[in-house]
């Protein structure tokens, strides 16, 4: 997998990047995002608050942007220049993490009191909010109501997840991790140009077109989503409470970073997602023949909830109650669909991620079945009824990549899939890592 397509197609290469840098103890994760998007190709230049600089310095941000940092809004030299004008006419994209509430306040009111919001209200150029703060100030009726505002006007959002905070309370309000704030970016950015305004005054938005220049562009991916519905007659089956709201979700990442997706899906009530080609299935067995139809793939990631037994001699017609009765199921154990496409051969994907749902000793199941199946990262998962998983909107996940544990925080599903996809992308650009 040498010759991957990544370098060539980087989405973020080449691309200006205006990082706004706000008070929060959540700026020390821009120190990060700084260096993950230079490792892709983009200029980062960035203007840190008087916020900011509690938490941050600006020799630090000055050392992974390799750029000079801006602070102050009258700057003779830099305002000699109309500083504040270039710094928010030459990027191609501004984003603002962590935007704490007092700079989205100071949006939605078009205040311009410093270099950060003066950029801001000076630019012509599209604009990102990673919001963080408390529980309380996030969900403050004034908070939501200069979100909105801004999102009116064209401002995207990512986040805020859920989480522990620095305050010691737990709930909406945390600042989206560096990947997640990275791939929203390189997502927001696909295709070009970016739009100018449609009028003065008016924040841009990105009509999204293709995705011929993304990162996983040129590579082939199989996902597997939902259950499977195993018949016991015409009329009852064998299944699982999965929603194949997950699987459809990293189908959706990975088509949106541009690999060519398979999506072979159980039976579900979720969407088809865009940009992927869809086979939809019953049965294990089916599930199997679809997936080895679908190869070679460079990827494959096992996220259906697949029945591990189905009934040995399906009933020709509907079973009926015979005065207490019970009929007995002879059950038969259904094809493993992970340790088959894990076996080593011509027709092994480069990559292999299973999925471990567990209502006990998550972890420590994961690691078991990491061995056994044979694959080569796993997706840990509980799915106990207290946890909320299956059939809710998120997810917490540990993932494992051989002797590597990275525990992630509870995020949305959608969230959970573009951080796999980033991971994926991060993995094929350099495989030894």
């Amino acid at each position: 997998m040498a010759n991957a397509p990544f370098p060539e197609h980087r989405v973020l290469d080449g691309k200006r990047i205006l990082l706004i840098i706000s008070g929060g103890i959540a700026a020390y994760k821009c120190l990060d995002l700084i260096r993950r998007l230079k490792e892709r190709g983009a200029r980062v230049r960035c203007v840190l608050t008087e916020g900011g600089s509690k938490f941050v310095t600006p020799l630090s941000v000055a050392a992974l942007s390799e750029e000079k940092v801006y602070t102050e809004l009258w700057s003779l030299t830099d305002e000699a220049e109309m500083g504040h004008i270039r710094l928010s006419r030459e990027a191609d994209l501004i984003v603002v993490a962590p935007a704490s509430a007092n700079i989205l306040a100071k949006m939605a009111a078009g205040m311009a009191d410093d270099l950060a919001t003066t950029a801001l209200l000076a630019t012509d150029k599209p604009v990102m909010v990673a919001p963080a703060m408390n529980l309380m100030m996030w969900s403050h009726p004034a908070t939501q109501a200069n979100m909105a505002t801004l999102e009116r006007r064209g401002v995207t959002r990512i986040g805020p997840g859920v989480g522990d905070m620095a305050c010691g309370e737990t709930g909406s309000g945390r600042m989206s991790e560096p990947m997640e704030i990275l791939s929203a970016i390189a997502t927001f950015l696909e295709g070009s140009p970016l739009p100018a305004l449609a009028a003065p005054g008016r924040l841009a938005t990105v009509q999204m077109s293709g995705q011929m220049d993304g990162p996983l562009s040129g590579w082939r991916t199989l996902v597997t989503s939902g259950p499977t519905h195993e018949p016991i007659d015409p009329v009852r089956y064998i299944a699982n409470r999965s929603s194949g709201k997950q699987g459809h979700a990293i189908a959706a990442a990975l088509a949106r970073l541009g690999a060519m997706v398979t999506l072979v899906s159980g039976p579900t009530a979720q969407p088809d997602p865009a940009g992927v080609t869809m086979v939809h299935v019953e049965t294990a067995r089916d599930m199997l023949a679809a997936c080895q139809e679908a190869l070679p793939v460079d990827v494959a990631v096992c996220a259906a909830a697949v029945a591990d037994w189905r009934v040995k001699a399906m009933a020709g017609q509907k079973l009926k109650k015979d005065g207490g009765h019970l009929p007995t199921l002879e059950l038969a154990e259904n094809p493993d669909i992970l340790a088959t496409l894990s076996r080593p051969g011509r027709m092994r994907p480069a990559l292999v991620v299973g999925f471990a749902a567990e209502t006990e000793k998550v972890v420590g199941h994961a690691r078991a079945k990491l061995a056994r199946k044979g694959c080569d990262w796993i997706v840990a998962n509980d799915v106990s009824p207290s946890s909320g998983t299956f059939g809710g909107a998120s997810n917490t996940v540990h993932l494992l990549r051989g002797d590597t544990l990275e525990d992630w925080p509870p995020l949305s599903k959608e969230a959970v899939a573009e951080r796999l996809a980033m991971a994926i992308a991060d993995h094929l650009v350099s495989p030894a890592d």
